[in-house]
């Protein structure tokens, strides 16, 4: 028994620090990449997977939004209305599954809740790149760094954000970083990560006290969830500037449809049929993402006048410094590297 303890343990740490790179490389993929890894280890139920990895996320990212708040880069009052949106929906948003839940069925709701919230996060960050291609391509939007707060559409888009969280852990970045830019798109990228990083914080709290209170906190689960991903998190800023972040990038997409079609097909999900799963369907989706989303993103790129390949990179356009750049009026197709 001791033995199996250790075993598991491990994994979970080895989890939480592969994981933890990636957050600290790409500044993406926490909620939607941590809480499938544990489902698959088959560590715990779906709650308490989510509640332990709402802790951990509640940790690493405070360690993030005090840098960001140092340097001065977020938007405080924009931060404020998202918080008052999202808070009260991410302490409600478990409750809300639990009432309307058979406690035999919560397992399996929770699975296809995050599965569909993969595939969200996943076609949000497409989205997202999207944008900024035609951002780049225009020559920025007009710097703005304190718009005018919008509080209605804000609110909003922090309760769809506290409510997804709440419930999957999955979306404190994605889809409230996509909202933003729709919003406010004079807002510059850093100031876009910075607002991000300090209301994911009060969100990321409410949702793991909400989920503690109702389901627990599994401490064998949690500490060493911490002890892996805190440190990875650290390692992947570090290493970040030396690391071809575009197929990293690219790659997350592909994990998290894959990830997001596997928990569809393990919790039964009608279209995919209840009483087998289908490996072989899941693969096929992860061979057809790796063919067809260089295909697409280059077919996006030559609709914006473009090559197919080339400069800008993925992972420029989701640079603040590059942002920044084409913003004051500099070359906004950068040469390519070797």
């Amino acid at each position: 028994m001791i033995e199996l303890l250790t075993l598991t343990a491990l994994s979970i740490l080895v989890a939480g620090f592969v994981v933890g790179i990636v957050v600290g490389l790409t500044g993406m993929g926490g909620g939607a990449l941590m809480t499938p890894a544990l489902i698959f280890l088959g560590v715990g139920d779906t709650a308490t997977v989510v509640t332990a990895d709402l802790t951990a996320a509640a940790v690493y990212k405070t360690g993030g939004a005090v840098v960001h708040a140092r340097e001065g880069s977020p938007n405080l009052n924009l931060a404020k209305w998202l918080i008052l949106g999202s808070v009260p929906m991410a302490l409600l948003g478990p409750h809300l599954v639990a009432w309307f839940t058979d406690p035999d069925e919560i397992d399996d709701v929770l699975k296809l809740c995050i599965g569909f919230a993969l595939l969200f996060a996943a076609a949000t960050y497409a989205l997202r790149l999207y944008i900024n291609l035609r951002r780049v391509r225009s020559g920025g939007a007009a710097g703005d760094p304190d718009p005018r707060i919008r509080p209605v559409p804000t609110l909003l888009v922090g309760a769809l954000g506290g409510l997804l969280v709440g419930i999957t852990s999955v979306g404190s970045g994605s889809v409230i970083m996509i909202a933003l830019l729709m919003l406010y798109p004079g807002l510059s990228a850093v100031k876009l990560v910075g607002t991000d990083l300090v209301q994911a914080v009060p969100l990321v709290l409410a949702a793991a006290i909400s989920n503690i209170a109702l389901h627990g906190l599994d401490w064998e689960l949690t500490i060493p969830l911490i002890a892996g991903s805190v440190p990875g998190t650290l390692l992947g800023s570090k290493i970040a500037p030396r690391v071809p972040q575009s197929f990293i990038r690219r790659a997350i997409v592909v994990v998290l449809t894959m990830s997001g079609v596997a928990l569809l097909d393990k919790a039964g999900w009608a279209p995919l049929g209840v009483e087998e799963t289908h490996p072989m369907l899941i693969a096929g989706v992860g061979v057809a993402m790796v063919v067809l989303v260089p295909l697409i993103w280059g077919f996006l790129r030559k609709s914006q006048g473009l090559p197919m390949y080339g400069a800008p990179t993925v992972a420029e356009l989701e640079s603040p410094e590059f942002a920044r750049k084409t913003a004051a009026g500099g070359d906004p197709e950068p040469q390519s590297r070797p």
